[in-house]
């Protein structure tokens, strides 16, 4: 709010001048001459009275709404919130589309089930780069058979061509396809028993039938990602 400032009028009263009568020196008057009464001087006119002007109040000073205690400044924007992350699709229809891969068969016991898939892992790996062939997708477990002991598996990397002078074990093929359910896991593979309790569950409640295989698609390199920051898709084919 702007401060306005109070104007004042001094007026000034206006003075006549009274009339100032002349006195004039006697004359000397002769014997024989009759005394003659000196005129009557007339009064000076008196100077018409001069207004003195109101002296002109200074500009009313104006404050910047900073400077005033009673200005209302506008806040900042607030930052935009941030995004909300959603969950994972949990029993997403999908199709899975068949690939050509590199594969290795393979079984393990519970006890010592991440270690060997890392190592099947590493075994073909190792094959693709003495061949000079690039991988055309993430690596996948294919469970063939399991039991309370352990499991039987096939390792596959997707490629674009055919791998020769395949080690042991080793061959060329193609990732199983059809329609399945897309279950997404987060975490270390020591966790996915609680993942693949609630796949049965969520089977169960939905009254549907699986085939004796699933697949899990590993989104993050098992070979250089820490285990427990692992993310994989599991599917499971459906009858």
């Amino acid at each position: 709010m702007n401060r306005i400032s109070t104007l004042r009028a001094a007026l000034v009263a206006l003075l006549p001048l009274a009339a100032i009568a002349l006195a004039s020196p006697a004359f000397a008057q002769s014997p024989a001459a009759s005394p003659s009464p000196a005129p009557a001087a007339s009064p000076a006119p008196a100077p018409a009275p001069s207004a003195t002007p109101a002296p002109v109040p200074p500009p009313a000073e104006t404050k910047s709404p900073a400077d005033s205690p009673a200005a209302s400044q506008t806040p900042a924007p607030p930052p935009p919130a941030a995004p909300v992350q959603t969950a994972d699709p949990f029993g997403e229809p999908f199709t899975l589309e068949p690939k050509k891969v590199v594969m290795l068969k393979g079984n393990a016991n519970w006890d010592a089930a991440f270690d060997a898939l890392i190592e099947a892992f590493k075994q073909l790996t190792a094959q693709l780069g003495k061949e000079n062939v690039k991988p055309s997708g993430n690596p996948m477990i294919v469970y063939t058979s399991t039991d309370d002991t352990g499991f039987t598996f096939i390792a596959e990397i997707p490629v674009d061509q055919d791998v020769k002078n395949l080690g042991k074990s080793m061959s060329m093929g193609n990732s199983p396809d059809g329609k399945a359910l897309k279950f997404v896991h987060r975490g270390s593979y020591d966790n996915m028993d609680n993942t693949y309790e609630a796949i049965t569950n969520h089977l169960d409640d939905k009254k549907l039938e699986a085939k004796d295989t699933f697949i899990e698609e590993y989104i993050t390199d098992p070979l250089k990602t820490a285990e427990d920051k692992l993310v994989i898709n599991v599917y499971v084919p459906l009858k």
